[in-house]
Parts: structure tokens; C-alpha cells; sequence
């Protein structure tokens, strides 16, 4: 097993000023004045870097070190990257032995070529074994679950929140069971996370910021982007698409009107949905097409945000020039 990618061994490389890999050029465009005209001094720059989807193929690990490289040479830089899962490119239907090497490329990727403190939320594509028969699993094994990602990650639980510069982070854990397919999932908290949100949302002072990380968006309209059901004519919305209980996130939000912003990948594509104070964000992907190009709108990139003391913020996707294999 590889070395786990505990915060605490992201900050002691950051410490020992570990040197990013230098694929990708120098870019001022993304530079953000640190004072809006508001007087809103800027709080806080993070990068958001999801849908990895790391693997051995298709060169997705020289990938993910040129999207890092690119972030740490931003004239600009980052003070934190959250990663917002599927970080691997699968491990819901593969074996231990695949499972292991996928996280232990995407640990050496991190370790050699990033400087930066992450914090990060899981993804379904994180979760070993759910589909038992492809992974040829039993459930029954010590790290089947999200315990193999929480553990390579260095997360004692699936969901958590931190302060960092006058903001609030909630990273939540969007993947359940899906009680009607043994092998699936939905996006979906669950009571005892919801129970946990509505708590720390309440211990929250009102006057601090939060933004809120997804895997799973909890309001998107790439969920029907495609075309109506020929028999009903309806636009219809998968539960592993988008969140299943997204209207009680949502009332519960409305109470809290410090939750700013609500950042999520998982659909490798881009929007943003403003409704009720609150901005919903779909930043892409790092990967694109999983890795074999461009997806629809979607190249592959990730996005930089700018937290301003007063609640505002600045999302910016930026591709990092990335040429996918199968492109030629």
C-alpha cells in the first residue's frame, strides 16, 4: 500500500518547498485584485480540481501533474486546492488489485508534483466494491466501501468541515446506496449527515461565509441537457445526477443565508444555477472526456475561486492546455 495522502504529509511538502512538475506555462490572466469595488478585501484564493479519474492509461497521471503544475504557476497562486472527487478512475467495479493501483498513482502524482494544502470530498467512482459481482467482492472486506478512499485520502469520516480566512467549508459525502439497485448509488446525504449539516450550519456564526463542496451537484441543469422522454415529452433528472434530496438541502440552506456557494463536479461539465442567494457551480473536470478529450462544453481544466471577506465571490474555470491521447 502506498503512502496515504494525509493533509499532514500534503503540508510538510509544502513546507519542504517540494518543486511542481513545470508542464504547463505561466498564465496572468486568472490574476484577481485583492480588493473589490465593493471594499471587500479578497479572503481567500482556492483552486477546485475535480473528476480526476487517474489511471494508468491513456496518460491520465502526467495529466493530473500538468493541472497541478499549471495551478502553481498561476502569477496568481492558489492557498488551497479542494478536490471534489473520483479521484480515481474507477473502483465501484474493479478488483483490490486495481482499486490499490489507482490510488497509489494518484498519491505518487500528488507527492511528487504538488506544494499546496488539499482538502477533499469523496466520489462515487472512490467507493470500492458497491457493485459486488464486477469488483468480485463480498463487502465484507476491512477496506471495502469508502474506507479505502477515506484511508488513502487521510479522512477519519466521509464528510467534515473546516475555517479557513474568515469562511466556512463544508465538504459533504453526496454518495448513498440506491435502495432499489444493489450495485448503484444516488446522490443523497442520508438522515445522520443532514442531522450533522443542520448542526454545523447552526453552530456557525451568521456573519461567516460558507461554501459548500459536492461530488454530486445538488442543483444542476446538466442533469437535462439531453433530450425529452419521447412518451411523455418530459425532462426527467436521474437520482445519481443530481441530489435526490435537494429541496430539503435547500430549505435548510434558505435558513442559513451565510451559504454563499456550492461547488460540485460529477457531470464533467459546466454551469452555474443562482436561485435563492445561493450559487450552484458544475466546475468541469480535470480529466475532460475521461481523459480522451473534450466533453460537450467541458475541456479539461479546473477552477479558481476568489473569497472576498463580505461573502462574494469569483469562479473562473481555466483549462491547462491539456492534448489528449486519443486525440493524436
Amino acid at each position: 500500500m502506498s503512502e496515504p495522502m494525509h493533509r499532514r504529509q500534503v503540508l510538510k511538502a509544502a513546507a519542504a518547498g517540494a518543486v511542481a512538475l513545470g508542464l504547463s506555462p505561466r498564465s496572468r490572466a486568472e490574476a484577481v485584485p485583492p480588493l473589490r469595488a465593493s471594499g471587500a478585501k479578497r479572503a481567500l484564493r482556492v483552486a477546485h480540481l475535480t473528476d480526476i479519474h487517474v489511471q494508468p492509461e491513456l496518460r491520465a497521471a502526467e495529466g493530473l501533474a500538468a493541472a497541478l503544475a499549471h495551478v502553481q504557476s498561476l502569477d496568481d497562486k492558489p492557498q488551497l486546492i479542494l478536490t471534489g472527487g473520483d479521484h480515481v478512475m474507477d473502483c465501484f467495479s474493479q478488483d483490490e488489485a486495481r482499486t490499490k493501483l489507482q490510488w497509489e498513482l494518484l498519491a505518487k502524482v500528488f507527492r511528487d508534483g504538488n506544494s499546496l494544502p488539499v482538502r477533499h470530498a469523496i466520489g462515487n467512482h472512490d467507493v470500492w466494491g458497491w457493485n459486488k459481482g464486477k469488483s468480485k467482492t463480498t463487502g465484507d472486506e476491512p477496506m471495502w466501501g469508502k474506507r479505502f478512499a477515506l484511508d488513502q485520502i487521510g479522512m477519519e469520516r466521509s464528510y467534515h468541515s473546516f475555517d479557513q480566512a474568515g469562511w466556512h467549508f463544508v465538504c459533504l459525502d453526496s454518495i448513498s446506496h440506491d435502495p432499489n439497485n444493489a450495485n448503484g448509488y444516488l446522490g443523497k446525504l442520508g438522515d445522520e449527515q443532514i442531522d450533522w449539516l443542520a448542526r454545523d450550519l447552526e453552530s456557525t456564526p451568521k456573519s461567516t461565509p460558507v461554501l459548500v463542496l459536492s461530488h454530486i451537484p445538488i442543483l444542476t441543469v446538466t442533469g437535462i441537457l439531453g433530450r425529452p422522454d419521447k412518451k411523455s415529452n418530459d425532462y426527467n433528472c436521474s437520482g445519481g445526477v443530481m441530489h435526490t434530496d435537494s429541496s430539503q438541502i435547500r430549505d435548510l440552506f434558505a435558513r442559513h443565508p451565510n451559504v454563499k456557494v456550492c461547488l460540485s463536479g460529477h457531470t464533467h461539465r459546466l454551469d452555474r444555477v443562482d436561485f435563492c442567494g445561493v450559487s450552484y457551480i458544475c466546475n468541469g473536470a480535470v480529466c475532460g472526456n475521461w481523459w480522451k478529450g473534450v466533453h460537450y462544453e467541458c475541456r479539461e481544466g479546473f477552477a479558481v475561486l476568489d473569497l472576498f471577506s463580505d461573502g462574494s465571490f469569483e469562479n473562473t474555470y481555466i483549462p491547462y492546455g491539456w492534448h489528449a491521447e486519443s486525440q493524436g
